[in-house]
């Protein structure tokens, strides 16, 4: 299948070429792994093509999210705190996807043979990448419990404040 424009249909052709030999013989091995490497080859292009498409999408959202972002720091001063914490949160998790994002696309482009399982820096890279993860995901949770904690203590700062005032009467 070669790259085409989305929504145009593929098909395949089926070649049955009669071998005059025995089906078991050399020339039939030969020919069954030559036609087993092409079809390969035409899934790895199929995958290839898919994912340029794929790289269009996203660098079409990329590009929308940087918009999204100017426009934000244009206006960053009529938010109020709530909006902000909202906002940073998103910000964060967001940030957070897109960097692994990223270091997937940049190990898939760094490792030429991504298919092979004996690559054991493969396997690293892959380790790498979900501990990156899981370390993203912790720190996001220690900011919400932070967050929580200094909420926590500003409604104990304005009761302890009402207390004072009810005491003070």
């Amino acid at each position: 299948m070669a790259c085409r424009p989305p929504g145009s249909t593929s098909s395949y052709t089926v070649v049955i070429i009669p071998l005059r030999t025995s089906l078991y013989s050399l020339d039939a091995l030969r020919f069954y792994l030559w036609i087993k490497r092409l079809k390969d080859l035409e899934k790895e292009k199929d995958a290839l093509c898919s994912g340029l498409e794929f790289l269009d999408k996203t660098r079409l959202w990329y590009l929308h999210r940087l918009k999204e972002n100017r426009a934000q720091q244009d206006n960053i001063e009529t938010k109020n705190i709530c909006q902000e914490v909202v906002a940073e949160t998103q910000s964060c998790l967001l940030r957070s996807r897109i960097q692994r994002v990223n270091g997937s696309l940049g190990s898939v482009m760094a490792e030429p043979n991504a298919t092979s399982t004996s690559n054991p820096s493969l396997h690293d890279a892959v380790a790498d990448s979900d501990l990156r993860w899981h370390n993203t995901i912790l720190t996001q949770e220690v900011s919400d419990k932070n967050r929580q904690i200094s909420m926590l203590e500003l409604e104990k700062d304005a009761l302890l404040e009402q207390l004072d005032e009810l005491q003070a009467h």
